[in-house]
């Protein structure tokens, strides 16, 4: 099946779940957000959530650092 995965086409075999596809893509779940179809996705509904043909998935990463100004 072909998805739009970050905004590039992304093809897989599905459907398969939310969490299926972090494997895939060997992404730690508890690093990312995901949204699918405009929508986010709890992190304890990812190993139920599908992802069919044609659905627009974006995972987004947190990062860390930075440094608080002075006040």
């Amino acid at each position: 099946m072909k998805i739009r995965l970050n905004g590039e086409e992304y093809e897989t075999e599905g459907p398969v779940t939310v969490e299926a596809l972090l494997r895939q893509l060997d992404i730690h779940p508890e690093r990312v957000a995901v949204e699918l179809n405009l929508k986010i996705i709890r992190k304890v509904d990812y190993s139920s959530t599908l992802i069919n043909d044609g659905d627009s998935v974006e995972v987004v990463s947190f990062v860390g650092g930075g440094r608080m100004r002075d006040l």
